[in-house]
Formats: C-alpha cells, structure tokens, sequence
C-alpha cells in the first residue's frame, strides 16, 4: 500500500495543492494508520474493514488522544479511503458509516464591556487610520458581523438612515442586521472624510473599509489592528475578530434579549449553535440563584 500512498501525497500536494503544514499532517497520520495495519497483516487496499478502522481509532483512544485529533484522524483516514476508491484500489469506502468522535462545547471567550470601552477610548481619532478602526470595530462590535462579512462589506450594504446593514453570510444567506447610533455616527464620520482620501488614487470599487494604500484590508490587517488597540489598553487576553461578535452575542443576551433574536442577527442557521452564549453569564446565574433560593435564604 505504500505505492497507494504516495499517489495520495502526489494528489494532495500536487493536485488539491494543500498546504506544506497539512500535507506533513497527513502524511504524519497516514503513516501510523498504515503501520497498524501492516502490525495487523493487512498488505491490500481491499483486506481494510470497517472494524480495523474502529480498532485503530480505539487505539488511538488510549494513548490518549483529544477528541479534537481523533476526529482529525478519521478525517484523514476518510479522504485516503475516498481518493483508494475514486482511483480504484478499492470498492467500498469502510470509513462512510464510522460517527465522528463527539467534541465537547467550548465556551468562546468575550471582552466585558470595560474592555470594549477601553479598546474604543484609546483609539487616536485625529488621524485617518484612527477614524477608520473606531468605525470598523464599533460596526464589528455593534452588529455581530463575522470578519469575512466586515471586510466585504460595500457601500450600499449600509442603509444609514435606517440604521441597518445588509449582510451576506455563510451559503450566501441575506440578512438585515441593525447597528446602533455610535456606530452610525463613526462609520459616517469615516465614510465622508477619510475613505475618499483612502481610495483617490487606487481603483477599490466600492469596499467600506481599506488600508492606507487605498485598497481592501485583509483579515491579518483587522487582526493586527485589534493586536494593537488591546496592547495599548492593557487587555491580557487572546482578542481575534471573532471575539468581538461573541461579545456583541453575550452582552446582548446578558441585557435580556431575546435568543431567536440573537440568533437572527448571528445568522445562525441553527439556534442550538447561538444557545451556548446562554451559558456564559454564569456570575449572574449564581447571584440569581442566592437572591432568590429558599435554602439561601435560610442562611440569611
């Protein structure tokens, strides 16, 4: 199976052109696989069953290994069985009826409203670039928006009057998402003053937000924006793009929002996936549970 092997190298590499990283991670876990399997005296493409599958994976488990590289694993181990029976090494693809591991819910990290207010205090509103990152991140902030929403957003996205702007999320799904009155006033501040200056002398059609070269700003440029302002205000926490929206989630279910709302202005296709915001204020939870629970009461 080795010659089997690095046909699928070449068609990673070669053909899907993955990345050096991914394609040095599979090779790294198809590697094990076919060592078990060659401890196991399995030598052909077509002697793999669906239970040589499981029990390496059972394997795995005791090593142990996260439920987060055990599902890379099966992953890897999947695509290598497809591509044996897409080139016809193989009939039947074992792999199709193994569940995936389940991975336990993490609960995503926020900013606590001091650290929003802080990033927004300490941003330089007297300069161009300035202007645009308090627009930018009190949009980022204010709607919710995912960073590949943001840095694509264009000018008649924004519905100023109304206070609303119109997104296209994940599969291409249209939604309205509201924005408030400080948000208002900065990305109008910054779309009258700054971004005509921005865009003078490169062609950047109608994209909102830009780099000081004029042209479309990139996710590693948010990024190393909010790096800057999060240094500068003295916030030791890990703070991505992403941060901002599961704040905007939290802190607006934390005020008494509605879920379906939320979820809604997410865009979640799912209200399972926005219902983990629901277990983050578990301070408040705690203080609900003393003020009003007979037994704590009793304490009193």
């Amino acid at each position: 199976m080795q010659r089997t092997f690095q046909d699928f190298l070449y068609h990673i590499q070669g053909e899907r052109q993955l990345s050096p990283n991914t394609v040095q991670s599979y090779r790294t876990d198809i590697t094990r696989y076919l060592a078990y399997l060659d401890e196991h005296h399995v030598v052909k493409e077509a002697m793999i069953s669906t239970d040589h599958v499981i029990s390496y994976l059972e394997d795995l488990a005791e090593l142990p290994l996260a439920p987060s590289s055990l599902a890379r694993n099966l992953s890897t181990i999947r695509m290598f069985h497809r591509f044996m029976v897409n080139e016809g090494y193989c009939q039947k693809d074992v792999t199709e009826n193994i569940d995936s591991p389940k991975l336990p819910k993490r609960l995503p990290k926020i900013l606590d409203i001091s650290d929003i207010e802080a990033i927004f205090a300490i941003i330089d509103i007297t300069t161009d670039g300035g202007l645009r990152d308090r627009a930018m991140l009190e949009l980022l902030y204010g709607s919710g928006l995912r960073i590949s929403e943001l840095l694509t957003l264009r000018l008649p996205a924004l519905l100023m009057e109304e206070g609303w702007v119109r997104v296209y999320g994940k599969g291409n799904k249209e939604r309205l998402v509201p924005f408030g009155d400080e948000a208002k006033n900065w990305i109008g501040l910054y779309i009258r003053n700054v971004r005509p200056l921005l865009a003078e002398n490169i062609k950047a059609e109608d994209i909102i937000f830009l780099n000081m070269r004029g042209t479309p700003l990139s996710r590693m440029g948010v990024w190393k924006i909010i790096q800057k302002y999060t240094h500068l205000a003295f916030i030791d926490k890990a703070v991505s793009p992403h941060v901002f929206r599961h704040s905007f989630a939290t802190h607006l279910l934390e005020g008494g929002a509605d879920l379906r709302a939320v979820q809604e202005m997410l865009g979640h296709s799912d209200i399972a996936t926005t219902q983990i915001y629901t277990h983050l204020d578990r301070n408040y939870l705690k203080e609900i549970h003393k003020t009003f629970h007979p037994r704590e009461k009793l304490t009193k």
